[in-house]
């Protein structure tokens, strides 16, 4: 039995260097690069997609230079990482949960990062509803408030370990109460309160800077490596408990890193980008069907199509209504909900 699964295991880690994974991962940021590059190219100053690869190569034009590098190519990078950092901890999260439904905002994550920052503006807004502090805190803000609400789900669904299943149900039920103390803190704050926060929770990347974009970089670079360093541990926890005991891994503990780069890649993601949903469940199924199931397969190609996705709901945020801007979450939100509801026929279809 136990050379049968320590064979097993080796077929199941072999996928990450699969050949077809890996191809259509470099098809797929080619596709990305192709995307960020019609994406700078529009708005209120036409520029030309081939001015852009100058301006990109250094020899375009001043004035190009100056509306991509300081305009449009921060919101596209924003998007990238924000995209890598949502799909990412989607992949994560449904693998954990051994569940197609499973996504940081289902379970409450993102919920808790926007009660964390409609919290902030409650608290340190005066009555003329100027912030009494920077607002460079509020993104702090809002990772702490996804990393609590996590730890609560995850200290709730512990039963001898944290059951997966147990998690989902839990994290629907935290969900629920933290958009209902978020929506309480909006009506009994001022109107600028209100419509400010609104705009953050819906999940926009408008306004994104360098020195934002060089703070998210870090976290997302980091937690995503580790996370590709840790393929094989979760190849093996899809083989489900009772194999992966046998096979001599300490599955309960490697749950809980899983979880814990699952929740701070979503805190990072939500603290600058606000609740960009449906990503993290998009993203990873999209993946799945293309190269298949195994973690070491699809995360990488998760985390491209989660920036693309980030890139043409941002895109058509910005031109669609021009000069009225829609936030990124609504049209991330219109493709991500009807696929919501599919799969929750599916599933109950079976």
């Amino acid at each position: 039995m136990k050379n049968k699964v320590t064979v097993r295991i080796g077929n199941v880690a072999s996928f990450i260097l699969d050949k077809k994974s890996l191809f259509t991962t470099m098809i797929a940021t080619l596709l990305l690069g192709l995307v960020a590059i019609l994406s700078m190219s529009s708005g209120e100053f036409f520029i030309s997609p081939l001015n852009v690869l100058k301006v990109i190569l250094g020899i375009g034009e001043s004035f190009d230079q100056t509306i991509i590098f300081e305009f449009r190519l921060p919101r596209i990078m924003m998007a990238i990482l924000v995209g890598i950092g949502l799909a990412t901890a989607g992949a994560i999260l449904q693998s954990v949960s051994r569940n197609p439904l499973g996504s940081p905002d289902i379970i409450g994550i993102t919920a808790g990062a926007s009660f964390a920052v409609v919290l902030f503006l409650a608290l340190f807004s005066n009555e003329s509803n100027a912030l009494t502090v920077s607002q460079d805190w509020m993104p702090l803000f809002a990772f702490g408030g996804a990393m609590i609400t996590a730890a609560i789900v995850f200290t709730l669904s512990w039963k001898n370990g944290i059951a997966p299943f147990r998690m989902l149900l839990i994290g629907i039920g935290i969900s629920a109460f933290m958009h209902a103390g978020t929506t309480v803190l909006m009506l009994v704050g001022p109107i600028h309160q209100a419509s400010q926060a609104n705009i953050w929770i819906t999940g926009s990347i408008y306004g994104s800077n360098w020195t934002e974009v060089r703070m998210i970089a870090i976290w997302i670079t980091i937690l995503f490596f580790i996370t590709l360093a840790m393929t094989r541990e979760m190849n093996v926890l899809e083989l489900g408990d009772d194999l992966a005991k046998s096979a001599g891994s300490p599955v309960q503990k490697n749950r809980i890193i899983f979880l814990l780069l699952c929740a701070a890649l979503t805190g990072a993601s939500v603290s600058f980008a606000g609740g960009i949903g449906f990503v993290g469940l998009i993203a990873p199924h999209i993946a799945k069907r293309i190269v298949g199931p195994t973690f070491g397969s699809m995360v990488g190609l998760s985390a491209i199509i989660g920036a693309i996705l980030v890139i043409v709901a941002d895109w058509i945020a910005r031109v669609a209504f021009a000069p009225i801007e829609v936030p990124a979450g609504v049209w991330t939100a219109v493709i991500g909900a009807p696929y919501f509801i599919y799969l929750l026929i599916k599933q109950r279809s079976r």
